[in-house]
């Protein structure tokens, strides 16, 4: 229980897949200012590609889409989150 603690607060973040390869994770809180939840959603999208199976071929990521809990999904450009 103490390593747990100890990683969640460290900053670890686990996130699910679907079967059809969809992701879901949080990336940050309200509170959260801008900077924060890009500098979030960059590691959370470099931590997706580092894990890519070799196997795989092709685009990895072909949308990403945001939302609150229960909100609607807002679509963003993988390459500009990368890119800023």
């Amino acid at each position: 229980v103490g390593n747990a603690v100890k990683e969640l607060k460290a900053g670890k973040v686990e996130f699910r897949v679907e079967k059809a390869g969809i992701v879901h994770s949080p990336v940050g809180k309200v509170s959260f200012g801008p900077e924060k939840l890009q500098e979030n959603i960059q590691a959370l999208l470099e931590t997706i590609i580092k894990l890519k199976p070799a196997a795989s071929k092709g685009i990895y990521i072909k949308s990403v889409s945001l939302s609150s809990t229960m909100g609607a999904g807002v679509r963003i450009d993988p390459l500009d989150i990368k890119s800023a």
